[in-house]
């Protein structure tokens, strides 16, 4: 089947061609093929191309991905650069705004208002609204809306109120300057994208996962991000960091304009020698999840606590005590190196812009903002602008038809168009007066003027609001020539009225690093059972007891002079001839006596560096090893096995006099007698007033 393409012929097994007379045709290559009668002839079949589609269900099953992949990048996971909202939150906020009348609204109310506009349900609605309203610059809360330092859910919708805050009112909407599209099912209209006035992809953070790609934005400090707005109309440098309402301590030496990572830590308090009291958090946990990862790093003897109380309520207090012997100090650097005390964030700003995902800095998202801010109180100004023109030509056209008594004109007027005209023919001597020329509608708006309001018309009061509105026409003409100043003045009313109701939580502190291995605690203590054979942090035996941390190797070293360095093992079998166990320490002079068929040498060594659970061997095959210890020992005592005319059966040396070198160095030769014992105290049977000499190494 190599080489021929799926759906052919030959594949499907079709009848084979011919050339319509029914006759066999030889092909040169000594085979044969029937040509049947009138059968067309199929095209040659294609090779087979990796990668190429060719079955309609393929490209039906390919397109049906991509749109679903395209729809939750654009319409669901994914913030618009625009307003910084997901299409639920732009729903939910629009949804607000159509029900707005200043009183609050329950949340189920809400909820079932935008699901004329959100197809996915009233969970997913209820969910974003009350993580919506918990970042307090939209939505004013009233009712249980869950807790963010303790984790504490919400309580139902039906019980839940709601509204617009006075900044999303002010700042999110303008119904004439909106583009609308129709919803899921054609019945109502929603907005493509709110007329942000504000840095809401900055001020609100989000997160979200979609088809091969995510984003996860940093929430910044609201009051810095109109500075650096400002900043940028003034031409000048600015920097923004992320500001979460947890608070916390912050190391944002690796952020890099919102292309990097920060990390946060709790902030935490001596109360006195052995109490510290966790006064704020980092982002994305609870004091619930902090506290389960305290308890989970003390079962695992990372750290020692003797209690954990949490007396969170409005504020975040959870205090720690740790036990005796262990400082408060040492115990904060281990819930700093150890528990959720301490979190890194990485950031990822990918936004729509144009209708597709683009990765942005913060840099770049600042400066589209501040743009789009220019441009729509530019807009705002031009209809403004307008309305105040055609005001002011209104009010000019009512003076005059009052003043000049034009109305009466058409008293003995009996058609419409007589009317039309009669109104026109009256107005031609004060066209110099008028705004603009005077139009038909504008006549069907005179015609409209109640009689009342002509006989009451004051015409000093009328001049005074002419005179307004032609000042508010100048001034708004002003600040349209000034924009940027104009502009200037906006974010710093805004500046005045919010700065002091949002300001910075997260502290930016460059603390320094705590090294997990001199912060944990010796909470292990490794023994060995020689006649088990086990060694282990979980065995009860009485030899080479060793404190270790959680982070600590063993090095283990055997009678016939083989070691190894290996994980700290719960239980680990190693048999009877186990001669050392500690923690390795490349530096450390170590003493070894070993003996093999020849003789008995003596060596001092240090291991120096080693790969995890790698055999190595400090003396030559077929050896033994008779005496090894840590250090150097002033004096060793050496027992021989009594032998026939042998005049000297102990010696004492000191290993001092020899040089260190590496484990595989052979030694100093001690003796070619065979030796029983060596000791770096007398052993037994050592004989004080027995011939005794001094061993000396040349």
């Amino acid at each position: 089947m190599d080489g021929v393409a799926p759906g052919s012929g030959a594949a499907a097994g079709a009848r084979p061609a011919g050339n319509g007379d029914g006759k066999v045709k030889g092909n040169g290559n000594g085979h044969t093929h029937v040509q049947a009668e009138n059968v067309p002839v199929p095209a040659p079949a294609r090779p087979f191309q990796p990668g190429r589609i060719e079955l309609p269900l393929h490209r039906r099953v390919n397109r049906s991905f991509l749109d679903y992949a395209s729809y939750v990048i654009r319409d669901r996971a994914i913030p618009h650069l625009a307003d910084g909202l997901k299409p639920v939150q732009r729903r939910i906020l629009w949804a607000l705004h159509e029900k707005d009348d200043g009183r609050f609204i329950k949340v189920a109310n809400v909820v079932g208002h935008a699901m004329q506009y959100h197809p996915h349900g009233d969970a997913s609605i209820g969910d974003a609204l009350v993580v919506l309203a918990n970042k307090r610059y939209l939505i004013e809360r009233q009712g249980n809306f869950g807790n963010i330092f303790t984790g504490d859910v919400a309580a139902a919708p039906r019980y839940i109120e709601c509204r617009l805050t006075p900044l999303a009112r002010e700042e999110l909407f303008n119904d004439e300057i909106t583009e609308f599209v129709p919803s899921y099912d054609g019945r109502n209209r929603e907005p493509v994208t709110l007329p942000s006035k504000l840095p809401l992809l900055l001020m609100l953070g989000t997160e979200g996962i979609a088809v091969g790609m995510s984003s996860r934005i940093l929430p910044h400090n609201f009051p810095e991000l109109l500075q650096a707005q400002i900043a940028i109309l003034k031409k000048q440098p600015f920097k923004c960091l992320p500001d979460f309402q947890t608070g916390g301590l912050m190391d944002a030496r690796e952020y890099r304009d919102g292309a990097g990572q920060i990390k946060v830590r709790a902030k935490i308090k001596i109360k006195d020698d052995s109490t510290v009291v966790i006064k704020e958090i980092p982002p994305t946990t609870t004091t619930d999840s902090l506290i389960a990862s305290i308890e989970d790093a003390s079962r695992k003897g990372k750290i020692k606590v003797k209690s954990v109380n949490d007396f969170t309520s409005e504020e975040v207090e959870i205090e720690v005590r740790a036990p005796s012997g262990v400082s408060a100090e040492k115990l904060a650097d281990a819930l700093y190196a150890f528990t959720d005390c301490e979190v890194t964030l990485a950031s990822r700003i990918v936004v729509i812009k144009g209708n597709r995902p683009v990765e942005m800095t913060v840099s770049e998202v600042l400066r589209e903002n501040t743009a789009q801010l220019v441009g729509i109180l530019k807009r705002e100004l031009e209809l403004r602008e307008h309305k105040l023109q055609e005001e002011l030509h209104f009010r000019t056209l009512e003076r005059i038809f009052i003043e000049e008594r034009i109305y009466k004109r058409i008293e003995q007027c009996k058609t419409n168009e007589a009317v039309l005209a009669a109104v026109h023919e009256g107005f031609k001597p004060f066209r110099k007066e008028l705004v603009r020329e005077l139009s038909d509608a504008d006549v069907e708006r005179l015609l409209q003027v109640r009689i009342r309001r002509i006989s009451l018309f004051d015409i000093n009061k009328h001049r005074e609001e002419t005179e307004k509105v032609k000042g508010d026409l100048a001034e708004t003409r002003k600040n349209l020539k000034n924009l940027t100043r104009y502009v200037i003045s906006h974010l710093e009313a805004l500046l005045e009225r919010y700065g002091p109701q949002y300001p910075r939580l997260t502290k930016s502190s460059r603390y320094d690093e705590v090294d997990a291995r001199e912060a944990a605690f010796k909470a292990f203590k490794v023994a060995y059972d020689r006649e088990s054979g086990y060694v282990g942090h979980k065995v009860s035996g009485e030899e080479f007891k060793v404190d270790c941390t959680k982070f600590d190797k063993l090095l283990l070293v055997f009678r016939d002079g083989h070691y190894q360095v290996v994980e700290l093992p719960e239980k680990l079998f190693v048999g009877p001839d186990l001669v050392y166990c500690g923690l390795p320490e490349r530096d450390r002079v170590f003493t070894l006596a070993y003996t093999n068929r020849e003789a008995t040498y003596l060596k001092r060594f240090t291991f120096g560096g080693t790969i995890l659970n790698k055999i190595y061997h400090c003396i030559p095959p077929k050896s033994k090893v008779l005496f090894f210890e840590p250090d150097t020992p002033e004096v060793l005592y050496i027992k021989y096995k009594p032998a026939p005319y042998q005049k000297i059966n102990q010696q004492t040396c000191e290993p001092g006099q020899i040089e260190v070198k590496g484990p595989k160095t052979r030694g100093r030769q001690v003796s070619i007698k065979d030796v029983s014992a060596i000791n770096s105290k007398p052993p037994r049977g050592w004989d004080p007033e027995a011939a005794t000499t001094k061993l000396q190494f040349v």
